[in-house]
């Protein structure tokens, strides 16, 4: 079990936002944090604590009067911790390769590997021919829907017609290096994890998963790895002190390494 940092930046700036309140209609959300300070900032930060594995998440879609900055900086952390960080947000077989140039360990991917709401195996082959499932890490971040946890695309504003389970893990996993796997409904709102995700995740033995979403202090650090069996990896955002909260992050760091 591992803490895996983040990078969430949305309209230009480094954020923490409410993931189920995120908009493409005005470029809107629900702001936990906004920092002053750029993604290279913590990249630095993340490289000179001997973090790997974190994540960086572009928020706003490519046709967003914001993309172009939220791009710059993303790459700027990329820049700033070569080899060290994913990226993700409008990842695709075409671009997937430059953001591995621009310094990325990984590209994280949804939504390019659904049409329509049904996942696209044509994608995910073309992905994989690309850049090679040790530089792929799929995101199924979801939200529940009826008695199942459903991935949802878009900046987790759509729902698909696919279930997280086990099985689905399994069935992906010789396609990528490693899963993400936001509890969207619990994103940012720092109230706790959800847990029935968390223990179904557990039941999966395979690929390094991430688990993000409501982890917000040491008892519901204590409590994922009770309820994960100590066998997923976590993030924390708008919890930590680092994003406006109380949690400790270089507590975090000293525990990582």
């Amino acid at each position: 079990m591992r803490f895996r940092p983040c990078i969430d930046i949305h309209n230009g700036k480094v954020k923490q936002i409410v993931g189920g309140s995120l908009q493409d209609t005005g470029n809107k959300a629900d702001e936990n944090y906004v920092s002053e300070r750029p993604a290279s900032y913590y990249a630095g930060l993340y490289r000179d604590d001997g973090l790997t594995g974190g994540h960086v998440i572009l928020l706003n879609k490519k046709d967003s009067p914001y993309y172009e900055a939220t791009l710059a900086q993303g790459l700027d952390a990329l820049a700033a911790y070569p080899g060290g960080l994913q990226i993700g947000g409008g990842i695709t077989a075409k671009n997937a390769s430059l953001f591995l140039e621009k310094g990325a360990s990984h590209v994280i991917v949804t939504t390019y590997l659904f049409h329509e709401g049904e996942f696209s195996v044509e994608r995910l082959f073309k992905l994989a021919d690309t850049v090679g499932k040790e530089h792929i890490v799929i995101d199924l971040s979801c939200r529940r829907q009826f008695d199942n946890y459903t991935v949802v695309t878009d900046r987790w504003q759509h729902f698909t017609k696919l279930a997280v389970t086990p099985d689905l893990l399994k069935m992906l996993e010789p396609f990528c290096a490693e899963f993400l796997i936001h509890g969207v409904d619990s994103e940012g709102k720092r109230n706790g994890m959800e847990e029935d995700l968390v223990a179904m995740l557990a039941d999966y033995d395979g690929n390094p998963v991430t688990y993000a979403g409501g982890i917000h202090s040491k008892k519901a650090i204590e409590l994922f790895r009770e309820v994960s069996k100590g066998k997923l990896d976590f993030t924390v955002g708008s919890a930590l002190d680092l994003f406006g909260g109380k949690l400790s992050y270089q507590e975090l760091a000293r525990v990582a390494k």
